[in-house]
């Protein structure tokens, strides 16, 4: 990299894992809506344990209902859907339990929602959790950081405007 690319590049906005587990290309999901990209580029894990924390400070746009679901918005910008699991919204909050509210501030790492894994694999439920920017046309670049282990908070995805 040249003395004129790093003096004017913009750092990467990171976001960190919000759970322990694999991280694999969101390509890879059993749903098209994930897999073909529809809602923004992203990862997804294959979570090691039920907890799912804030990626980063954030604001909580919306809590769903049933615990399946929560969109922020990241102080840096980006729009981030965390989906645990597939089909889940089925379940109606069973197996679910959220400990944030929409419009909640949250700081990186704060605990949003836990969830029985084995409880929901036991319904049926694929519990592989997508992670996706939705506003993924706003930046330039959207680096994953995939085929691999990682514990809550380590960095899954970078964002160059």
């Amino acid at each position: 990299m040249g003395i004129f690319s790093k003096l004017f590049s913009k750092p990467l906005d990171e976001i960190s894992s919000p759970a322990a587990g694999e991280v694999v290309p969101v390509t890879d999901v059993n749903d098209p809506t994930f897999s073909e990209e529809m809602l923004g580029k992203g990862i997804a894990i294959r979570p090691s344990e039920g907890k799912v924390v804030a990626p980063c400070d954030a604001c909580v746009d919306m809590m769903f209902d049933t615990g399946h679901a929560v969109s922020l918005v990241a102080d840096n910008g980006a729009e981030i859907l965390i989906h645990i699991g597939l089909d889940t919204v089925n379940l109606k909050g069973k197996h679910y339990t959220v400990h944030a509210k929409s419009g909640d501030k949250v700081k990186k790492g704060d605990l949003l929602i836990e969830f029985d894994a084995d409880a929901i694999a036991a319904e049926g439920y694929d519990t592989i959790t997508p992670v996706v920017i939705c506003n993924s046309a706003d930046y330039k670049t959207v680096e994953t950081l995939t085929g691999r282990t990682v514990a809550a908070g380590d960095p899954v995805i970078r964002l160059g405007k």
